[in-house]
């Protein structure tokens, strides 16, 4: 049992840098905008981060060749559709539950994973001035009990 936690531990070391983006835009266009000010290339990958056969967020990624490092956003919330019970008030309506990749940061509507640490404060500067962007900053990986979503 020691060894499969000390296994786990190996792949869960922290050397990226994960930041926190609050914003009222759509990801295709968030990606868009980080792209235009960053001077990135970020693009949507065919397969989404499946959690469970009904939760899954979409992935865009871009490898930096240059400085030999990847980004990827994501989106920290997934809705799903359930079927309600027969005691419920409305049965024959669908409900919706809210699921977060990194629960602890409900807030944050996207998470930006750089392989990288000690840049984020350019980047945020950056990402702040996009028009619609409400805020942004700097996750501590440290403190997450759900960094095990982050590796993938």
């Amino acid at each position: 049992m020691g060894a499969i936690i000390k296994i786990f531990e190996d792949f869960c070391e922290d050397s990226f840098t994960l930041l926190g983006i609050h914003s009222s835009l759509e990801d295709y266009a968030l990606v868009y905008a980080l792209n235009q000010e960053l001077r990135i290339h970020l693009r949507r990958i065919k397969n989404d981060l499946d959690i469970s056969p009904k939760i899954s967020y979409p992935i865009f990624e871009w490898r930096d060749e240059l400085y030999e490092r990847n980004w990827t956003i994501l989106t920290n919330s997934c809705s799903t559709e359930e079927k309600s019970g027969l005691n419920d008030l409305f049965p024959n309506e669908p409900s919706y539950s809210m699921h977060h990749l990194v629960p602890e940061y409900k807030d944050a509507d996207y998470l930006l994973k750089i392989d990288e640490k000690g840049m984020e404060s350019d980047i945020l500067k950056s990402i702040k001035a996009i028009p619609n962007v409400i805020a942004a900053y700097t996750i501590e990986i440290d403190r997450l009990k759900s960094k095990p979503n982050l590796i993938f």
